[in-house]
């Protein structure tokens, strides 16, 4: 009897078709994230999640006659890189604009302005808007109004300097109406001025004020839209990105994300796309708080942690609110100037009545403070709402949090939230140093103290605006303590290992999405999301961390970026809209096309 079921069986198995891997890639060098399998050099994908990894042998031993093999060539593999504090939707208008990121002259950001004023026509600007820094220039310099006009004489230009300053020519500032109350210049705007009176087209602001100005210029048609936000996530995947969470812009959720519904649902949404919202501007409710808790419970219901996006796991989820609560408790980061410090019984007061609402109804929360001067009332605020209505695990966290000091990691640690930092001292770190000095630079934020406390703890971008999008330039910045400029601004006791910073970018921000268990990490059961280096991250000099780019992008096991040996494997990225686009001839990233 024993024989004949041994026969059943073996016969049984003898039949059953072998099912393999959708997708191997092996002869590669794998940071895996794994502590008990730190490295590898295959793994094998399965329905969008990986399923095995190991040796090239164990692994090749999963294929059949529909599995797609990738060679790795030897290049380092990484878990794909997440930006956890980015804002995607503030750049539906990418296509306008000039990037500056990475170009390393001052002659050479001159040259593409005075390029794409000629191809751009009448009617339109010529537009810089973010993510670029004087100190990344050779020159390290602004460029002044002389040499801005000579490259921009017959279009309106503004050249935005992060939240912190613009450059107008006088085309622009008619257009604004610069000097009349038709410019919506908040508390803090300054018109520069020479010496006769005259203003002389620079602006110092805070960023309300550049928002506003962002919405009197020519907007970009739904279709150009699209497009653009199409050509963001393809500079996102160059770089590594596979998840960015949208901190919120705005145009809030529903109505300011149809373009990501539209990619979405053509299965084109190349990058997992958390996202927290804010109803920016909504005056049917008495708070913003109130406004979003209409906005998802009434108006365009969704749930915390629901995904919305009916192709790919967590394609486009809600994460909660933030990182705004009220305008008047928002301190901004303009390092060139002393920080803004909120009123302490207003931050206390509103923080209070404001959580209060997001803790009844689970609602997680994120709030952007930069200084520790305004960390300390926030979290005093906290701690009242914590002994009234328990926080009981719903997550939160500080966005930003440059300044906060040790008593205050510690306070966040006790009430179970997490910091996002972000990359901008990378870019502007000179600029700190100027206002609040070397010494002060070399502890902010304090990297090493952070980490070895173990709080929930991510790096971010915060771009477009505020910084770049390249998350290899924070990454060398951790490592080597070095801004874009070669200036040392992090002390050598609060640097990064190679691997902590990388971690930083992978499985660290995985906890303020809900993700930590599959996310990060290059392990079985976790999403197939990774990356496939053009340099050696953990082999090459220090100088070289910065220049990384991935020549092959995998996000839910299919292939969203490719370059160089892998350029046949890159989904086509539709045509540039409009013709005229400076993305069309510049690209995004500095040499990115």
């Amino acid at each position: 009897m024993t024989t004949l079921l041994f026969f059943l069986n073996g016969k049984a198995q003898s039949t059953d078709s072998f099912v393999g891997a959708d997708l191997i890639v092996f002869n590669a060098k794998i940071t895996t994230g794994n502590l008990s399998q730190p490295q590898a050099s295959a793994l094998a994908v399965k329905r969008g999640k990986i399923y095995a990894v190991g040796t090239d042998a164990e692994i090749l031993n999963l294929k059949d006659n529909n599995t797609r093999m990738i060679d790795a060539n030897g290049r380092r593999l990484i878990p794909g890189i997440n930006d956890a504090h980015t804002h995607i939707l503030s750049e539906r208008g990418f296509n306008y604009t000039v990037r500056w990121e990475g170009v390393p002259t001052l002659k050479q950001a001159l040259e593409m302005l005075s390029e794409q004023a000629k191809r751009t026509p009448e009617g339109q600007w010529v537009k810089v808007i973010g993510g670029w820094s004087p100190y990344q220039f050779k020159e390290n310099r602004f460029p002044t109004m002389e040499e801005l006009r000579k490259a921009v004489p017959d279009r309106p230009m503004i050249v935005q300097y992060a939240y912190n300053q613009a450059f107008l020519n006088e085309l622009a500032m008619k257009a604004f109406g610069v000097g009349t109350d038709k410019f919506p210049g908040m508390p803090g705007t300054e018109f520069e001025k020479d010496n006769k009176g005259n203003y002389t087209g620079i602006v110092h602001s805070y960023t309300f004020t550049f928002i506003g100005l962002e919405y009197m210029v020519p907007q970009a048609s739904f279709d150009e839209q699209v497009n653009s936000l199409q050509n963001v996530i393809r500079e996102l995947n160059r770089f590594g990105i596979t998840t960015a969470l949208d901190a919120a812009a705005a145009s809030g959720y529903a109505q300011g994300h149809t373009p990501i519904d539209f990619l979405a649902k053509e299965n084109s949404l190349n990058i997992r796309f958390p996202f927290i919202d804010i109803q920016f501007g909504d005056v049917s409710a008495p708070t913003m708080v109130d406004a979003e808790i209409n906005a998802i419970t009434k108006r365009s219901p969704i749930s915390p942690g629901e995904n919305v996006d009916p192709t790919m796991a967590h394609g486009h989820e809600y994460e909660g609110s933030g990182e705004m609560m009220r305008l008047v408790l928002h301190d901004h980061e303009n390092f060139d100037k002393p920080a803004v410090i909120v009123n302490k019984d207003s931050m206390r007061l509103y923080i209070e009545e404001d959580v209060t609402k997001l803790v009844k109804r689970r609602i997680p929360f994120r709030m952007h403070i930069s200084y520790n001067e305004n960390i300390t009332p926030f979290l005093d605020a906290l701690e009242n709402v914590n002994e009234k209505t328990p926080l009981d695990g719903l997550r939160w966290s500080i966005e930003h949090a440059e300044t906060i000091t040790p008593e205050n990691i510690a306070r966040v640690k006790k009430l179970g939230g997490g910091i996002a930092l972000d990359g901008k001292m990378a870019l502007h770190g000179d600029g700190f140093i100027k206002t609040y000095s070397r010494e002060k630079a070399l502890q902010t934020p304090r990297l090493r103290l952070l980490v070895e406390s173990g709080i929930p703890l991510a790096m971010t971008t915060d771009a477009f605006r505020a910084s770049s999008f390249n998350p290899w330039t924070s990454i060398s910045w951790m490592i080597t303590g070095k801004s874009v400029s070669g200036s040392e601004i992090l002390a050598k006791d609060n640097r990064l290992t190679r691997n902590e910073a990388l971690k930083l970018f992978t499985s660290g921000p995985a906890w303020f999405e809900h993700q930590e268990d599959e996310n990060g990490r290059i392990v079985p059961g976790y999403l197939a999301d990774f990356a496939l280096l053009n340099k050696d991250f953990l082999t090459i000099p220090d100088d070289e961390i910065k220049s990384i780019t991935s020549v092959l992008t995998i996000v839910d096991g299919r292939v969203v970026f490719g370059t160089e040996e892998y350029s046949n494997l890159s989904p086509k990225l539709p045509e540039t809209i409009p013709g005229w686009s400076a993305i069309k001839y510049f690209g995004g990233y500095y040499n990115s096309k």
